[in-house]
């Protein structure tokens, strides 16, 4: 506080980010210097009721807490309470107290006017010297105090300003926290879509789970038919086989004996061949004969001719 008073020409206050006050130098320090003024004289008002003993407690809180040296009229704007006379009574009043209690008198019969004076002079700038030394302390620890206010101040100042950075970062960290925010807000619209599609793909996996367990519980039962058709068509079949089996032998049975009777007749046919063979022969000799018979019938037939 003490560094921007000296080098600043105008002051902005920060409270968490926000500006509380701002404008010139000597507004701010004077405005912040009256309301703890005001602040200290609304306190005394709650506890004196009593308008010169108001006066006189303003009086010695603004010569000994802020070192102002007060006038009836100066009073009179701090706590416009009565009349103008009552500040100015109150003042006369506060530094004829001041005064007194300065003041130290040695009262003792034995001692000469001289000596009591001389010891009360001599007193008194033992007092002088106390409090002009005790002024000193107080001044020294009033700029110790100071420097401490000041570090304090510049403390807070930087606290401030880190505060001030870390809500900046804190507003970033809001915006980047509000997109996440809406980025898993758009997951979780998603994700409830996919939840719902999910439980749509489930229930027309039961659906066809379902199908499938009854086409499996038809294909069951059509292989069970199946089966039995199929058994009964294997012991028709083999019943056939059977008969096929009967009908070849009888087949081949009958075949066989063709074959006998073929052969059979073959040989009466071979043997009706070496008949029809001899008969031929004979049926040629007989015919060779009677050509020759007729041959010579011919011949004879001719010479008879011939002859007549």
């Amino acid at each position: 506080m003490g560094f921007a008073r000296e080098v600043s020409s105008k002051v902005c206050f920060l409270c968490d980010g926000v500006v509380c006050e701002e404008g010139p130098l000597e507004q701010i320090f004077i405005n912040e210097h009256q309301i703890e003024l005001q602040s200290d004289i609304e306190a005394l008002r709650g506890r004196f009721t009593e308008t010169k003993d108001l006066y006189r407690e303003v009086c010695a809180l603004l010569f000994f807490r802020y070192g102002i040296t007060s006038t009836a009229s100066k009073l009179y704007q701090f706590v416009r309470k009565g009349s103008m006379s009552a500040p100015a009574d109150a003042l006369a009043k506060f530094w004829e107290d001041l005064r007194s209690k300065a003041r130290v008198e040695i009262d003792h019969p034995d001692l000469p006017p001289e000596l009591k004076a001389s010891a009360a002079e001599a007193i008194a700038g033992l007092w002088r010297q106390a409090t002009a030394a005790a002024r000193h302390e107080l001044a020294a620890l009033r700029l110790e105090d100071q420097a401490a206010l000041e570090q304090a101040q510049d403390e807070e100042t930087r606290a401030r300003q880190a505060a001030a950075e870390a809500l900046a970062s804190a507003g970033t960290l809001r915006q980047q926290l509000g997109a996440l925010q809406e980025a898993l807000q758009q997951r979780q619209t998603d994700l409830e879509a996919e939840r719902r599609a999910h439980a749509g793909a489930v229930t027309r996996l039961q659906e066809l789970q379902r199908h499938l367990e009854e086409a499996r519980n038809q294909q069951e039962r059509v292989r069970a038919d199946f089966s039995a058709e199929l058994a009964k068509a294997r012991a028709a079949v083999d019943v056939a086989n059977g008969r096929s089996d009967a009908a070849e032998r009888r087949a081949l049975l009958e075949i066989d004996q063709e074959r006998q009777a073929r052969i059979k007749a073959d040989k009466q046919l071979d043997a009706l061949r070496g008949q029809l063979a001899q008969t031929e022969g004979r049926h040629r000799e007989s015919m060779l004969a009677q050509a020759d018979a007729v041959t010579r019938l011919q011949v004879r037939a001719d010479a008879a001719e011939d002859s007549q």
